[in-house]
């Protein structure tokens, strides 16, 4: 039951997505008076399909995961004489570019719509105040102490959380000094704070900024709760169940997940006596056990570590004082809408730069088995999680969609500047040999980053 819901809530998200940036296409290339042939949303046999008054069959295929609109063109065969005004390739370069350019736009548009619409419900955010530090952190020797407030990462202000570590995401891969702006409670002076790094994080997988660093805001623990169970790991064989509240480890409290984690992947061929509750089905009642299970061996990082083959959830609250809301009107959640797509689009096109520079480790990149899992983890987690997931995804769709790679829309966008630029079309051999390589890297590409998904734990 929860592969088939993560498929059909991955199906949606596609779903959605596809169908924007397909009628991007479809809409400005009907203005440009070029004859759509077919509007396909999915792939494979077709399930349902109708015409409209121009002709169009719009059809709905078995495999959600992609479309295309195709539209009339003299490369793929004669056209009658007086049909070749409505051809794709009899247009103008610019209405070429409007046509090519509107898919990876329609995109944008539907992520900028859809933060309008969050944002109209007002937002809220977690101070950016040092709840704790790590012992011989980064932060720690830095001289960052407990209650001040980061104000600032280089010269950009950050007034939550969320704010501080997509800031830092930037000196990923940096040597030299993080400038730190921070402040005193209470307090409205402020002093920096220079952390020093040396090839920061660039071989970490899946890091978290403000983390490595030493840095974790105030929280409130409560407890540890299961979620999913890999029916493969140490901790399925021992009877751990998704649900299980987690209460202590051979009989001393559980406090954080890092400290739970730490004590499991220190214990290799040593049985863990586990404190647990235990919901009773239908009842509301609990009941109390002690579960033994010895952690897997799993070479993890170039180290053997322990592992239960779990996954974690916290339970627990931030504190109130420290939660931030802000109210906005029609035209203010508009602007943040706007804002934050173009922040998003921004982050993407840094975390693919650094990627290719080598300043981001290879090991993050997803592919579709992560993403499938996201989509079924947001929608767990509320209608507006999943609505924000789809908002992300539809910016990384348009950007990706807009990389100068043939076979891409970024790609024929190319192919159509250098023709405006020398006043006559790219070679069709040109081309061919183009698509060739773009293809190739594109499954390249889907291969590794399907690997890596492979390789992490779920």
């Amino acid at each position: 039951m929860a592969l088939i819901e993560t498929l059909f809530y991955t199906f949606i998200a596609f779903g959605v997505l596809v169908t924007f940036h397909e009628f991007g296409h479809f809409w400005v290339a009907r203005r440009c008076n070029v004859r759509v042939e077919k509007f396909s949303i999915g792939f494979g046999k077709k399930l349902f399909s109708w015409r409209d008054k121009h002709n169009t069959e719009f059809v709905l295929a078995a495999l959600p995961l992609g479309g295309y609109v195709k539209m009339l063109d003299e490369r793929e065969g004669d056209i009658a004489t007086e049909d070749r005004i409505y051809a794709f390739t009899q247009k103008t370069v610019l209405q070429r570019i409007a046509i090519i350019s509107a898919g990876p736009l329609a995109n944008f548009l539907l992520a900028i719509i859809v933060y309008w619409f969050l944002f109209l419900g007002g937002e809220k955010g977690l101070a950016p105040v040092i709840g704790d530090i790590s012992e011989l952190s980064l932060a720690s020797q830095a001289g960052l102490q407990v209650g001040m407030e980061i104000t600032a990462v280089g010269q950009v202000t950050t007034t939550t959380w969320g704010a501080v570590n997509r800031q830092l995401f930037d000196f990923i891969g940096t040597t030299g000094d993080i400038p730190l702006t921070v402040r005193y409670a209470d307090s409205i002076s402020q002093l920096q704070v220079l952390i020093p790094v040396d090839s920061w994080l660039r071989d970490a997988d899946n890091p978290s900024p403000s983390r490595e660093l030493g840095l974790q805001p105030p929280f409130e623990f409560e407890a540890l709760v299961l979620g999913p169970i890999l029916e493969s790991g140490a901790g399925f064989r021992a009877g751990l169940l998704q649900g299980d509240i987690l209460l202590a480890v051979n009989g001393e409290d559980i406090t954080s997940a890092d400290g739970f984690i730490e004590q499991v992947s220190a214990s290799i061929d040593k049985v863990l006596f586990i404190d647990l509750e235990r919901p009773a089905i239908n009842t509301g009642n609990t009941e109390t056990l002690t579960i033994e299970v010895m952690p897997e061996r799993v070479l993890k990082n170039g180290e053997f570590v322990g592992q239960l083959g779990v996954q974690l959830a916290v339970k627990g609250n931030y504190p109130e004082q420290l939660i931030r809301h802000i109210d906005h009107d029609l035209l203010s959640a508009l602007a943040r809408g706007v804002e934050e797509t173009v922040t998003t689009a921004g982050f993407i096109l840094s975390s693919l730069g650094k990627l290719i520079v080598g300043d981001l480790s290879a090991k993050n990149l997803s592919g579709p088995i992560t993403i499938a899992k996201m989509a079924g983890d947001t929608a767990k987690a509320g209608i507006d999680n999943f609505i924000r997931f789809i908002a992300i995804l539809s910016i990384m769709l348009g950007v990706m969609n807009l990389l100068p790679i043939p076979v891409l829309d970024g790609g024929h966008l190319v192919y159509c500047v250098v023709e405006w630029i020398k006043g006559s079309p790219v070679s069709d051999q040109v081309q061919i040999i183009g698509y060739k390589i773009g293809f190739f890297l594109l499954i390249s590409l889907m291969i590794f980053a399907t690997f890596n998904d492979l390789m992490r734990p779920f």
